[in-house]
C-alpha cells in the first residue's frame, strides 16, 4: 500500500466517522441537555450507574468477541474466501447469542450483590435485574457489528450511528419527562433494543440469518474465543474502572458529585471521540491485514497519529476555552462546578489521540495477553489516582487523577511498544507533538486569568494560531499526495 493511498484513506474515513460523530454529537447534546433539565445531576448520576454497570456485565460476559471476531473476519475478507467467510459469519452470531442469554443470567442472578456493592441507601436489586435484557441486546449488537466492521462496510455503520442516536433522543425525553427518573431502566433497555435493531438490519443485509447448522459450528469458534477472552478481560479492566470511581464517589460523597464528575467525563471523552471513532471502525481492520509487517505496522501507526494529533489538537484548546459557556449550556447552570475538572482532563486527550493508535498494535497481531497487561496497568492507575485526586481537590482532582494516569499510560505503552515491536515515533508525530502540545498547556494556562476580556481574546488567538497550523499542514499535505497521485 503506497504512501499517499494510506495518508488519503486516513483522511477520507477519519473525515467521514468525524462528521459522524459531529452530527452525533448535536444530537446528543439536545438529548442531554433536556435529560439534564429533567433529571439533574442526582439523576444524570443514577444514569451513569445503571449505564457503566451494564457495560461492565457485557464486557465481562461478551467473551471479547466484538474484538476478536473483527480480527477473525477481516482477515477472511482479505483473502476473498467467501465459503470460510459466511461459515465464521454464522459462528460468530451463534457465540454471540449464546453470550447473550449467559449476561441475561448473569445479571439477573448478580442483582442483589451489585446493589449492594453500588448504593449505600435503598434497594435497587430489582433495577439491577430488569437491566438484564439490556445486556443481552448489546452482546447481539456487538457480534454483528463486529461482522459489519470486519467486512469494511463503513458507511453501513456510519448511518446507523446516526439513525440510533436520533432515535434514541426521540424515545428516551418523552419516557424521563413522563416518569423521571423511574423512567432510566426502560430507556436503557429500550435504547439497546433499538440499537440491536438498527445493526441487524444493516448486517442482514450482507449476510442473510441462517439457523441452519448454527450452534453446529460453535467448537470452531474456540480460536476466537480463547483470543477474545483475554480482551474481555481487559475490557472488564475498561468498564469496571468507571463503575468503581462511579460507585466509590457515590459511596465516598453522592450522587450529585457522581452526576458532575458524568458529565465532565462524557464532554471530554464524547469530543475527543470524533476523532477517535474512526480508528476502531476503519483503522484497526487496516492495522490488522499488515499485522505479520512490523515496519508497515509502524508506519501506519504513525501516519494515524499525526492525522489524529492535527485534527484533535485545536479541538482540545476551544474545548478548554469554551468549557464555561459550554457546560450550564449543555447541561444546566447546576453543572458549573465541573467546569475546572473537565478543562484539566482534557489534557488527558492529547495523551490519547498519541497512544491510542499504539494500543491497537497488540490488539491486531491477536496478543491477548499482552494487551490484557497494559490495560491492567491503565485501570490501576486510573483508579488509584481519581480517588487520590478527589481525596485532595475534590471534583477538580479527579481531572488531575485522569491527566496523570493517561500521561504515566502514554509513557508505559510507548516503552513497551518500542521493546516489543521496535516502534518509534515518526518526525513528524514529534514535530506536530511540540508544535500543538504548548498550544493546549497555553490555553489551559488561560483558564486562571480573572479578567474576562484577557481571557477571551487570549483563548481566541490560541484557538486561531492551532487551527491555522494544522490547517496549513493537511493542505500542504493533501497538495503533496495529488501530485503524486
Amino acid at each position: 500500500m503506497s504512501n499517499n493511498v494510506t495518508y488519503g484513506h486516513i483522511l477520507k474515513y477519519t473525515s467521514i466517522f468525524g462528521s459522524v460523530q459531529g452530527m452525533n454529537i448535536l444530537v446528543g447534546l439536545v438529548r442531554n441537555k433536556l435529560v439534564a433539565l429533567i433529571l439533574g445531576p442526582g439523576g444524570m448520576g443514577l444514569n451513569s450507574l445503571f449505564n457503566t454497570t451494564v457495560n461492565l456485565l457485557s464486557q465481562a460476559t461478551g467473551l471479547g468477541i466484538g474484538t476478536s471476531a473483527v480480527r477473525n473476519i477481516s482477515e477472511l475478507y482479505e483473502k476473498g474466501d467467501t465459503k470460510e467467510l459466511e461459515r465464521s459469519v454464522k459462528m460468530v452470531r451463534a457465540w454471540s447469542l449464546l453470550t447473550a442469554l449467559a449476561g441475561m443470567l448473569l445479571c439477573m442472578a448478580l442483582g442483589p450483590a451489585l446493589d449492594f456493592f453500588t448504593f449505600s441507601w435503598g434497594n435497587h436489586s430489582l433495577h439491577f435485574m430488569l437491566l438484564s435484557p439490556a445486556v443481552a441486546l448489546i452482546a447481539i449488537s456487538g457480534g454483528e457489528t463486529a461482522i459489519l466492521k470486519g467486512i469494511r462496510k463503513l458507511r453501513s455503520l456510519a448511518v446507523m450511528q446516526i439513525y440510533n442516536m436520533v432515535a434514541s433522543l426521540v424515545v428516551s425525553i418523552p419516557i424521563y419527562y413522563i416518569w423521571g427518573e423511574s423512567g432510566i431502566v426502560p430507556v436503557i433497555v429500550i435504547t439497546a433494543f433499538i440499537a440491536m435493531l438498527l445493526v441487524v438490519w444493516q448486517s442482514y443485509k450482507v449476510f442473510p440469518l441462517r439457523l441452519g447448522g448454527a450452534f453446529g459450528v460453535l467448537g470452531e469458534g474456540m480460536g476466537m474465543v480463547r483470543l477474545g477472552v483475554a480482551f474481555m478481560v481487559a475490557g472488564v479492566f475498561g468498564s469496571g474502572v468507571e463503575m468503581l470511581v462511579r460507585s466509590w464517589l457515590n459511596v465516598h460523597a453522592d450522587l450529585n458529585v457522581v452526576g458532575l464528575y458524568n458529565a465532565g467525563y462524557m464532554i471530554t471523552i464524547t469530543y475527543a471521540g470524533m476523532v477517535f471513532s474512526a480508528m476502531e471502525t476503519d483503522y484497526f481492520p487496516r492495522l490488522t491485514a499488515v499485522n505479520h509487517n512490523n515496519t508497515a505496522v509502524c508506519q501506519l501507526a504513525n501516519k494515524q497519529i499525526e492525522v489524529s494529533l492535527l485534527i484533535v489538537s485545536p479541538m482540545l484548546v476551544a474545548l478548554i476555552i469554551m468549557l464555561p459557556v459550554l457546560i450550564p449550556l449543555l447541561f444546566s447552570g447546576k453543572f458549573l462546578p465541573v467546569v475546572s475538572m473537565t478543562q484539566v482532563a482534557v489534557l488527558a486527550m492529547f495523551f490519547r489521540a498519541v497512544m491510542l493508535p499504539i494500543e491497537y498494535i497488540p490488539l491486531a497481531k491477536g496478543e491477548s495477553i499482552v494487551h490484557l497487561v497494559l490495560e491492567a496497568i491503565y485501570s490501576i492507575l486510573t483508579i488509584l489516582l481519581i480517588i487520590w485526586g478527589y481525596e485532595n481537590w475534590g471534583l477538580f482532582g479527579t481531572g488531575i487523577g485522569l491527566v496523570v494516569s493517561y500521561a504515566l499510560n502514554f509513557i508505559v505503552v510507548l516503552a513497551f511498544a518500542f521493546w516489543r515491536y521496535g516502534y518509534t515515533m515518526s518526525r513528524q508525530v514529534l514535530l506536530y507533538s511540540l508544535m500543538q502540545m504548548p498550544l493546549v498547556i497555553a490555553a489551559y494556562v488561560m483558564t486562571f486569568i480573572d479578567n474576562s476580556m484577557v481571557y477571551w481574546l487570549s483563548g481566541t488567538f490560541i484557538v486561531l494560531v492551532s487551527t491555522a497550523v494544522s490547517l496549513c499542514i493537511l493542505q500542504r499535505k493533501t497538495a503533496l499526495w495529488k501530485r503524486q497521485s
